[in-house]
């Protein structure tokens, strides 16, 4: 079973994402990786446009964080696993992953990153990224530099292109916003108390003098871990699959077996099978 995407294309003519639209078909097309939402088929009629994507039942992670749901370490530990696989996979082809879903308040910049929101749940419980409208495409050492995405889920650097210009940013981002979205599972709420109204030098000086607090209940590797994909400085964060496999805490990760979907996740969402043969949603 499928699920077909639609977007009405007037209504991508007057919000300005004709482009974005394009960009996503043009990425996706080239893309197919278990943890990714994967796209199979797009075509068009007079009125909309239409795309025919992996069908997950499960729902969006920040739903179930507002089902109160207990996230436990083990299930946290294979999301991670599962996410840098996918992340790695993106890496690859040289995709930052980026994400329209609201508008920043006071600055009307579209968002981008990896959080709960954009993490979909498979009826088994594994974790697929979805939504590739304004990924980014970097190669050798270019580096990003637009000022985008949801303040929560932003790694420093990008805040401080908007500040000064800054050097741009690149792959690193996304294991920042994997940090904090496996914190804000674990606990409940993310390291930083960081919302979208947030004026930015505020944010600056948040992770200047703030410490994120991490629970003493957790394992030592978890905490080690997520102190390393939560490193302010981009060129000492874990940001490769690499570095995330030679950490001590997943030292024995079986990886073959992750990227099989051969570990039973810790969390199965309860859904039910839609009847008919698949199901439509719009843009």
């Amino acid at each position: 079973m499928y699920a077909m995407k639609y977007m009405n294309k007037q209504k991508c003519i007057e919000r300005d994402e004709v482009r974005n639209v394009f960009r996503e078909l043009q990425i996706m097309q080239g893309l197919e990786h278990p943890f990714l939402v994967n796209l199979w088929y797009s075509f068009q009629d007079e009125e909309d446009m239409f795309m025919v994507v992996d069908l997950l039942l499960g729902g969006d992670l920040r739903y179930h964080l507002q089902q109160n749901v207990h996230f436990t370490e083990g299930a946290v530990k294979l999301y991670i696993c599962e996410l840098a696989l996918a992340l790695e996979y993106l890496q690859r082809h040289h995709i930052i992953h980026r994400i329209v879903t609201q508008f920043l308040e006071e600055e009307s910049m579209p968002t981008r990153d990896i959080k709960p929101d954009n993490i979909l749940l498979d009826e088994h419980g594994h974790v697929h990224i979805t939504d590739f409208n304004i990924a980014t495409i970097v190669k050798g050492a270019e580096k990003a530099s637009s000022m985008a995405g949801t303040k929560p889920y932003m790694a420093p650097e990008v805040f401080q292109v908007y500040v000064d210009g800054g050097p741009g940013y690149s792959y690193p981002v996304d294991w920042w916003s994997l940090g904090v979205t496996a914190y804000e599972l674990l606990r409940g709420w993310r390291p930083y108390e960081i919302h979208s109204a947030t004026p930015i030098d505020e944010v600056l000086n948040m992770f200047k003098v703030e410490r994120v607090h991490y629970s003493s209940t957790w394992c030592k590797g978890m905490v080690a871990l997520l102190k390393k994909l939560l490193t302010k400085d981009p060129e000492s964060r874990l940001s490769s699959l690499g570095d995330v496999q030679s950490t001590p805490y997943l030292a024995n990760m079986n990886w073959d077996a992750v990227f099989e979907k051969a570990l039973t996740p810790g969390f199965v969402p309860n859904v039910q099978a839609p009847e008919g043969e698949g199901l439509a949603g719009a843009e």
